[in-house]
């Protein structure tokens, strides 16, 4: 698959200045991600999206350049998701295994409740260089956020501090997210709270976190 520039993920449409075009962006983006759960990514259709949101065709265009365009805009929405903001910050009160228990429980829920997407997303960017782009920046924005709480943890003496924090980050983030997918989209039987217990030991061994306060 080839994408040419003009229908490139980063080539998207300005945000609608009014509270009617956000909600009609908003049913055109929902709808879209039905079509494509349903459907997949090659075989959802324009015309499938604005029947599911109930949009004229032509509407489409106002806020999307195409297809690949609004299947970037439902992925932005997954991401948000995962990264769960109300565990993204770490305070000297917190007990680092809690947190980090907390923060991979989110990320599996949230995976879980996506995993058609995520599995969609695996295989566009296998075979397009746009989305093969996006999935990497997805993983650099995880890799950043974890990094700036391992740091958060080396300043605190609680974590080795002869490891570097993105590089680790990112080790710990792709051991997260592929376990998550062989869980829930290749379909490896495992128990959910052993998958949070095992993937929160595993960060606090290789951080050389001390083990007590696991909630």
């Amino acid at each position: 698959m080839t994408t040419s520039p003009k229908t490139s993920a980063d080539d998207s449409r300005e945000p609608p200045r009014t509270a009617r075009g956000s909600r009609t962006r908003a049913l055109l983006v929902g709808a879209a991600r039905t079509v494509f759960e349903r459907d997949g990514y090659l075989g959802a259709r324009l015309v499938d999206i604005t029947t599911e949101a109930g949009t004229a065709a032509g509407s489409f265009y106002t806020y999307f350049t195409g297809k690949e365009d609004i299947f970037t805009a439902v992925l932005a929405e997954v991401q948000e998701e995962m990264l769960h903001p109300h565990v993204r910050e770490m305070t000297a009160n917190d007990v680092p295994l809690a947190v980090i228990e907390a923060s991979n429980r989110a990320y599996l829920r949230a995976y879980q409740r996506n995993a058609n997407l995520m599995r969609l997303l695996e295989q566009v960017a296998n075979v397009d260089d746009t989305f093969r782009e996006l999935r990497r920046r997805r993983s650099q924005a995880f890799a950043r956020r974890n990094a700036r709480s391992i740091e958060d943890l080396q300043r605190r003496g609680l974590a080795d501090p002869s490891l570097d924090p993105l590089l680790a980050a990112s080790a710990l983030s792709s051991m997260v997210s592929r376990t998550a997918y062989a869980a829930f989209v290749l379909g490896d039987q495992w128990d959910f709270e052993e998958l949070v217990a095992t993937l929160t030991r595993l960060w606090g061994n290789a951080l050389r976190i001390p083990a007590e306060g696991v909630r």
